[in-house]
């Protein structure tokens, strides 16, 4: 990416709803560091009590707080007991909602990604940040960023990029409610866009 004049998105951005934010995202540069990702793949989950999808859903815990404060935070959290993922908080304070970020293509710092990323084993280019987990490693991103002010100049900033005109909406990924809800948007064509997977219910044994 090496034009720092992009334009950096401002909390009004982020000050509306998850699924008019998630695809506005699209085509924008995420920096953190050396390393910049343009986005190609992000998915919304909107306000407590509304979507059953959503971290938010019940209420507020110490896990999702930060889902309840200003937008454009910085929302990180761990699953599966091993990946970050993160997310964009939207919406004014306390109402909750938030973008996941589940794809993109590394623009800028494409060493530091591979030092991170590749663990002795060569990762092919679309993969280096395809997928949410993969993306927050890619940048960097850990517990540590959980609450992080992305409007305020610091670490992490997005910025406005090449709008995206081949955006395609779809049932959400891996979710074993409200999937059914079209909020995960995508950049048609874009090879770093992670392949949909319905959620599958674990059988314990």
């Amino acid at each position: 990416m090496g034009d720092r004049s992009l334009t950096p998105l401002g909390r009004d951005f982020f000050d509306r709803p998850a699924h008019e934010v998630a695809p506005g995202l699209l085509g924008c540069v995420l920096t953190h560091g050396p390393v910049a990702v343009r986005l190609t793949e992000t998915e919304a989950y909107g306000r407590p009590g509304q979507d059953p999808a959503s971290h938010s859903f019940r209420g507020q815990t110490p896990r999702n707080a930060v889902m309840f404060g200003p937008p454009g935070h910085l929302y990180v959290y761990f699953t599966y007991g091993m990946h970050f993922c993160a997310n964009f908080v939207c919406l004014p304070e306390g109402l909750a909602s938030g973008v996941l970020l589940r794809a993109g293509e590394v623009v800028a710092g494409e060493d530091t990604v591979r030092s991170r990323r590749e663990n002795g084993r060569p990762v092919i280019f679309r993969d280096l940040a395809r997928g949410p987990a993969r993306l927050a490693v890619a940048l960097g991103l850990a517990r540590e960023h959980n609450g992080l002010d992305c409007c305020s100049g610091g670490g992490v900033q997005v910025f406005a990029g090449e709008p995206a005109t081949a955006v395609k909406a779809g049932p959400r990924t891996g979710v074993s409610t409200g999937a059914e809800t079209p909020w995960r948007f995508w950049i048609d064509g874009d090879p770093t866009v992670s392949p949909y997977r319905p959620h599958v219910r674990r059988i314990r044994t």
